[in-house]
């Protein structure tokens, strides 16, 4: 007879045998009484290898390509030299240069056409080269100069800024519309006192600097010509000077004339303001103007030859 599952059971207890389980990892706890060996390095780091400098690749300078085709049927890129209608488009055709005697009598015919004011302003738009030596270029500057044919009717308005009550009596006498020391300070900042152009000896400079946000370019600066002891002289260059500045690093937008003074009066104040500006860098340089625009406040804006209001080197002229 087959015994019981259960006394089957008790004899494999009695005899000492383990039952069999599933296999499980094993967990080994370390006492905390054992002393713990902390990883120490007993040799020096390695030095860290220095990186490699790449090396700096030459750069590659596109050289703008010029085509000379002065001897081409048209010009390169566009239809032809000169068109042969009046109506035409202009991006096709080469810019049209006009001589300045011709620019000015094209700007009066225009004035006459569309019954325009015949006082208007005659403006000039240059385009200035202010490259040097290697990286070197000149700053943007400001100057005035006197127009052989001015056609302002106002004096400009000049105070002066001196300490000493025999400067300020002389440049009275010459023409300031206000000379003093300090005290104008807080009569410009209140609006009592307006000018022009601002002059002033070069001890009070100082003294004049809650000024600087209220005046900003009109403050005196030796740059300008506005810090001198030659009161006279200043005064009889800014009373009736003409103030023309570099803006946008190389560009130089200034009235020269009115539509209605004779073609000779305009062009010699063009060539006086021209003559001027050439005078702010070395002509070893090469040309200072690259370019000229002359136009009227209701005209379109002609290109003009300019080439021939330079100043002439020495040797042109010995020649």
């Amino acid at each position: 007879m087959a015994a019981p599952v259960s006394a089957l059971l008790r004899a494999v207890g009695a005899t000492g045998c383990q039952r069999l389980t599933r296999l499980r990892p094993s967990v080994t706890r370390v006492s905390e009484n054992v002393p713990r060996v902390s990883c120490t390095r007993t040799y020096a780091a390695a030095k860290a290898a220095p990186k490699q400098k790449k090396e700096e690749k030459e750069k590659v300078v596109k050289e703008v390509r010029r085509v000379d085709d002065k001897e081409r049927h048209k010009p390169y890129g566009l239809t032809a030299w000169a068109p042969v209608d009046d109506v035409y488009m202009v991006r096709y055709y080469p810019k049209q240069t006009y001589d300045p005697g011709t620019a000015v009598d094209m700007l009066k015919s225009v004035q006459k056409l569309d019954h325009t004011p015949p006082d208007q302003a005659v403006c000039i738009d240059l385009r200035l080269d202010m490259k040097l030596e290697k990286k070197k270029k000149v700053d943007p500057f400001v100057s005035t100069v006197h127009l052989p044919h001015p056609f302002k009717t106002d004096i400009n308005k000049v105070v002066v800024f001196t300490e000493d009550a025999d400067q300020a009596e002389l440049a009275l006498e010459h023409g300031a519309a206000h000379a003093g020391g300090v005290e104008l300070v807080q009569k410009i900042l209140d609006d009592e006192i307006e000018g022009d152009f601002f002059v002033a000896v070069p001890d009070i400079i100082p003294k004049l600097l809650p000024l600087k946000n209220k005046l900003r370019k009109k403050f005196p600066k030796s740059k300008r010509g506005t810090v001198g002891v030659n009161i006279p002289k200043m005064l009889n260059l800014f009373k009736a000077g003409h103030e023309y500045l570099v803006e946008n690093e190389c560009y130089v937008i200034t009235q020269v004339a009115t539509l209605d003074m004779p073609k000779e009066k305009i062009l010699a104040n063009v060539q006086t303001i021209i003559q001027d500006i050439c005078s702010h860098k070395p002509a070893n340089f090469g040309p200072f103007i690259t370019r000229m625009i002359m136009c009227t406040r209701t005209s379109e804006a002609l290109h003009i030859k300019y080439e021939d209001l330079l100043p002439k080197s020495p040797e042109s002229k010995e020649s």
